[in-house]
């Protein structure tokens, strides 16, 4: 009997657990844009200019041609000791 109701109680956690993830996914994913100029010191996406390859790679706190994926539209609200976040690589 008690083989049954672990059975039982494994069958319904993963049928809960299979609903929430459909519920999930069809959840609309946001529209993020590249923000320059806003992310701290190797803590950038990818590709942050000469010398950089890569994700991680930024040399400086706020380097303008660095840049992160934000939340489309709140880049340019990104306020940093240098000023704010921009679309476009600062020079």
């Amino acid at each position: 009997m008690k083989r049954s109701n672990a059975l039982i109680a494994a069958t319904l956690a993963l049928s809960i657990n299979a609903f929430a993830g459909a519920a999930h996914a069809a959840e609309p994913a946001k529209a993020t844009e590249k923000c320059y100029g806003v992310s701290l010191a190797g803590k950038n996406d990818c590709s942050a200019g000469a010398g950089t390859s890569c994700a991680g790679t930024s040399k400086a706190d706020y380097q303008g041609d660095a840049w992160v994926m934000v939340e489309k539209g709140t880049c340019a609200q990104i306020k940093t000791p240098k000023g704010y976040g921009s679309l476009k690589a600062i020079q």
